[in-house]
C-alpha cells in the first residue's frame, strides 16, 4: 500500500461542558470528556466520538493510547470488518469503527444507512434527562420540561419513592422513564417497582448491580425492566432472558455502530424490547446512534441538549424530536 493509500488516524481528547451539572447515582460531573476519531484518505475524512467510561476502567488518556495504537493496523489494511478481533469492545473501538463507516460512507458517496444495508432513520422523540437531586429539585425540573413528551429520572435508591412521585406531580402528562444506574437492593426492589407503577412509569433501567441481577428472575415485574450495565455486546445477551424484558443498546458499551446493529437483530430475535441510549457526548456521538432508531421502543439520545454548547454542523433537536444527521456530520 503506498502512501497515499494509507488512511492516516488522528485522534484527540475534546471537553464540552455541560449545562450546569449531570448527576445520577455515582456522582456529578460539570463537564462530557469525549474522545474523537478522524481516518483521512484521498481527500475523505470519517469521524468518531467516544465517551470514555470510568465504571467501565475507562480513562480518556488509555482510550487515545489505545486508538493511535491503531494506527500501524490500519496501515496493513485493517477495515471496519476486522476491528472485533483487533480490539476489545469499548469506547476506543466505538470511536474508531464510526469513524471508518463515515469515511466508508463519503468515499462512496453514500449515506451510512444505504451502505449498511440499513432502515433510513426518520425524526424520532428523545427522552430528556432530569438529574438525580431532591424530590424538589427534581420536580422543579421536571415542571420545566414538562412540555416534553418523555422525561428520563435519574433515581439513587433510598427516598426515590418520594421523587418518582414529586416528577410525575411536576409532569402529569410526560411517558416517564426511570434509570436507577445500579442503586437499588433486593429487598427494596418490589416497593420501588411497585412505586414506578403506581406513578404510570413506563421503563425501569438498571435497577440492581449488574452481575447481582438474579432476583429480577424471581419476582413479578408490573413495569418493563430494561437491561443497561448488565448487557455490553451480544455475548451479554444471553444472561438477560428472563430479567429484563428490554435492553439499552449503547455504541460505547457494545464497540461501535457495526455490533450495536448485530446486537439489536440478536435481541429482538429473543423477544427484547431495544431502547437506544448514550453517554452525555456532542451530536457526533449521537449521529450513529440515530441508525439504530428504527428499531427502537424508547430513544434516549439528549446529550447535545444537556450541553452549553454543541458542534456546529450537530443533530437539530426541536424540542424532544431529534432528525438524522446531514452528510457533514457523520455518515
Amino acid at each position: 500500500m503506498t502512501s497515499s493509500q494509507t488512511p492516516n488516524l488522528a485522534a484527540r481528547i475534546e471537553r464540552w461542558p455541560i449545562a450546569g451539572s449531570f448527576t445520577i447515582s455515582r456522582g456529578a460531573k460539570t463537564e462530557a470528556v469525549t474522545v474523537v476519531a478522524e481516518v483521512s484518505r484521498g481527500g475523505f475524512s470519517g469521524r468518531g466520538e467516544c465517551v470514555p467510561y470510568l465504571h467501565y476502567n475507562e480513562t480518556p488518556e488509555a482510550t487515545l493510547a489505545a486508538l493511535t495504537a491503531m494506527r500501524e493496523p490500519l496501515a496493513r489494511g485493517l477495515d471496519r470488518r476486522g476491528l472485533p478481533a483487533a480490539m476489545p469492545p469499548g469506547a476506543a473501538r466505538n470511536a474508531l469503527d464510526c469513524a471508518l463507516i463515515d469515511f466508508e460512507a463519503k468515499a462512496a458517496g453514500m449515506r451510512a444507512w444505504d451502505l449498511l444495508g440499513r432502515p433510513a432513520p426518520g425524526a424520532c422523540t428523545t427522552a430528556y434527562t432530569i438529574s438525580l437531586g431532591t424530590p424538589e429539585a427534581m420536580a422543579e425540573a421536571a415542571a420545566k420540561a414538562a412540555h416534553r413528551p418523555v422525561l428520563k429520572i435519574k433515581l439513587g435508591g433510598d427516598g426515590d419513592g418520594a421523587r418518582i412521585l414529586a416528577v410525575r406531580r411536576a409532569a402529569p402528562q410526560s411517558e416517564l422513564i426511570v434509570d436507577a444506574n445500579e442503586a437499588w437492593h433486593h429487598d427494596d426492589l418490589a416497593a420501588h417497582l411497585a412505586a414506578c407503577a403506581d406513578a404510570g412509569v413506563t421503563l425501569v433501567e438498571q435497577p440492581l448491580p449488574a452481575g447481582k441481577d438474579e432476583a429480577l428472575a424471581r419476582i413479578e415485574r408490573p413495569v418493563t425492566v430494561c437491561a443497561d450495565e448488565s448487557a455490553h455486546d451480544r455475548a451479554s445477551l444471553e444472561g438477560l432472558r428472563g430479567r429484563y424484558d428490554a435492553v439499552n443498546i449503547k455504541l460505547d458499551k457494545a464497540g461501535g455502530l457495526t455490533e450495536a446493529l448485530a446486537m439489536a437483530d440478536a435481541a429482538r430475535a429473543i423477544g427484547l424490547e431495544i431502547m437506544v441510549g448514550s453517554m452525555v457526548g456532542t451530536s457526533l456521538a449521537m449521529a450513529p446512534a440515530m441508525l439504530l432508531t428504527p428499531y427502537a421502543r424508547i430513544v434516549d439520545l439528549d446529550g447535545p441538549l444537556l450541553l452549553a454548547r454543541d458542534r456546529h454542523d450537530g443533530l437539530r433537536y426541536d424540542g424532544s424530536l431529534v432528525y438524522p444527521p446531514e452528510a457533514a456530520l457523520w455518515g
